[in-house]
């Protein structure tokens, strides 16, 4: 990935920030934030659902589509829940350190 892409990630998310509070019928953002954690948990979930299906079955064209749709929901739960694109950076840089099998067996002590 290119510095450019984490920039784009992070102009995303700094834009969902801004939606908060902002009116539910001027802004999708600002209506699914409104909704509370459990419906952005719930959109995400289907979000994730159909990125597989389209994975799976629809091609490539399809997969990038709804994987743009994944994304961009699950920046929404992380501004819901106060949690920052840097924050995952750090963790995934943590992780970055450690040979996966070993990092995996760490979460499950």
């Amino acid at each position: 990935m290119s510095a450019d892409n984490g920039k784009i990630i992070d102009q995303l998310f700094a834009t969902i920030v801004s939606r908060k509070g902002g009116d539910p019928e001027k802004s999708y953002t600002a209506r699914l934030l409104s909704r509370g954690p459990r419906k952005v948990a719930q959109k995400l979930g289907e979000e994730a659902v159909e990125t597989v299906i389209a994975g799976l079955t629809e091609g490539p064209e399809r997969l990038v589509s709804e994987s743009a749709d994944l994304l961009y929901h699950l920046l929404v739960f992380w501004a819901i829940s106060d949690v920052t694109p840097d924050q995952i950076w750090a963790e995934l840089q943590k992780r970055k350190l450690i040979g996966g099998l070993d990092e995996k067996k760490a979460r499950k002590s």
